[in-house]
């Protein structure tokens, strides 16, 4: 090569490159390459890590499903995410410790953490509903009252889940 950035990165990878360069931002945080189906995240603490998985035939209505660890416990609780209509929305919801097969409403009640919209949040500060598989991970995700919802849950107490999350998580990196 004679000195020249390579014309296969392209404009947007060189400029991306550059811009994490001056604000000291690792490249691996613009995830460009990464979908949202292996994007994970971490809350401002550092307790909590969110780690989206691709869809199992199990989920259908769903568009997206996650586990959410807390990082210094043995608690993981699973989420999906599913579409809204009227308006459009990214309703989450997240469960820990349900029961196997056939579960009644009171069932899930129990069990289920937290469930409300979620949010995507690009490298601008544009927030959006989250977007399904195959799309670009989003840089941040906001899921509004997580933090006292799981204080208020089962996932709660003495061996379990002791320190609340924040309500956004930062993309961490792209799982492959």
């Amino acid at each position: 090569m004679s000195g020249r950035v390579g014309i296969t990165a392209g404009r947007k990878g060189v400029a991306a490159i550059a811009a994490a360069a001056v604000f000291g931002i690792p490249v691996t945080v613009f995830g460009a390459d990464c979908k949202q189906e292996q994007a994970v995240y971490i809350d401002r603490d550092g307790a909590y890590e969110l780690r989206f998985a691709p869809l199992n035939s199990a989920s259908a209505a769903a568009s997206n499903q996650f586990k959410v660890r807390a990082l210094k416990t043995a608690v993981v609780m699973e989420g999906y995410i599913m579409p809204s209509e009227d308006p459009m929305r990214a309703i989450g919801i997240l469960m820990f410790n349900c029961p196997e097969g056939d579960v009644t409403g009171a069932d899930l009640d129990a069990c289920t953490v937290w469930q409300g919209a979620v949010y995507g949040m690009d490298a601008k500060g544009e927030i959006d509903n989250l977007q399904p598989e195959g799309a670009a991970a989003a840089e941040k995700l906001v899921l509004p009252g997580l933090g006292p919802a799981i204080r208020e849950s089962s996932a709660w107490g003495e061996g379990k889940a002791s320190v609340a999350p924040w309500d956004v998580l930062t993309f961490k990196e792209c799982a492959t």
